[in-house]
């Protein structure tokens, strides 16, 4: 497990950088990231919109893509299924190119993905155009929901329903106030809904970084986080893996800079040029009932 959280963790996304590049470069780990979610359904807790039409759940991000691309002689659209599905939404924050929603799409009936990047926003729905999907099925805006005056802008997300799972890719250690950016998801759950978020345990810092706010997030602050959001129902964390970066940046699947500050750009070097081994998790708690 420790080989995909290295260096492909690692390269970080700039804002004048390709979208389509990105993915390019980090399909190893967006494939391992999604793997290690699907394997993960029941312990996420979401009671699925089809979660059973999947037994092969640990299949690679290409052949979800495939599944949904409204090729001709191709499997239908999972909204066109013989039987009515349960409606389940899921709300993408910092989504990127949309990594947490190629790993749940195929289980929900909406994806709502958020981003201040317009050009991740653009390829965002992009993909969802290739998928043959409707922006009511999957669809990115652009917008800042943890920013410290409020929402912008002030009306995001308010002419949709509450969500049923809000997840974050590798966000949380960029945003200038992770509690914040908890709380305002959690606000967005329905009752009993998941907040789900991978990120790295605490890791030494690195020179030369300006978006990273934080270096790792502790599993006592997650805990308190989710808790004090009001989504510390059935809290867990579970270590995925760990790995070496070797000073080339780590690229989260995201590369926000939620915590407002300029460059996204930094090394994962640690003091005297020495690599970093970081630790990445999966965490999940319900909003409390």
């Amino acid at each position: 497990m420790r080989s995909i959280f290295m260096d492909r963790l690692g390269a970080e996304r700039h804002g004048t950088e390709e979208a389509s590049t990105y993915d390019a470069k980090h399909s190893k780990l967006n494939e391992r990231l999604i793997e290690e979610i699907q394997t993960r359904l029941d312990w996420i807790g979401v009671e699925w919109a089809n979660a059973d039409d999947d037994d092969d759940s640990s299949q690679g991000d290409d052949e979800h893509e495939h599944e949904h691309d409204g090729s001709e002689g191709g499997p239908e659209k999972s909204h066109e299924s013989a039987q009515p599905r349960k409606e389940v939404r899921l709300l993408d924050y910092a989504c990127g190119t949309g990594m947490m929603t190629r790993a749940l799409v195929p289980y929900t009936t909406q994806c709502v993905g958020i981003d201040i990047s317009e050009n991740m926003v653009a390829a965002y729905n992009a993909r969802a155009e290739y998928q043959g999907l409707s922006p009511d099925e999957m669809h990115a805006v652009l917008g800042d929901l943890a920013a410290a005056d409020g929402p912008r802008p002030p009306d995001l997300l308010l002419s949709f329903p509450p969500f049923d799972v809000a997840a974050v890719g590798g966000g949380f250690h960029h945003f200038a106030d992770p509690e914040l950016a908890a709380l305002r998801l959690a606000e967005r759950l329905r009752p009993g809904g998941v907040l789900l978020i991978w990120d790295f345990l605490p890791h030494g810092p690195r020179s030369g970084h300006h978006s990273v706010m934080h270096h790792g997030l502790s599993e006592d602050r997650v805990r308190k986080m989710f808790e004090q959001a009001g989504v510390g129902e059935g809290f867990e964390l579970v270590v995925l893996g760990s790995g070496v970066s070797h000073g080339h940046g780590h690229g989260d699947g995201h590369g926000h800079d939620h915590g407002h500050g300029g460059d996204h750009g930094h090394s994962h070097d640690g003091h005297d040029g020495e690599p970093l081994r970081r630790e990445v998790f999966l965490a999940r708690g319900h909003k409390v009932l």
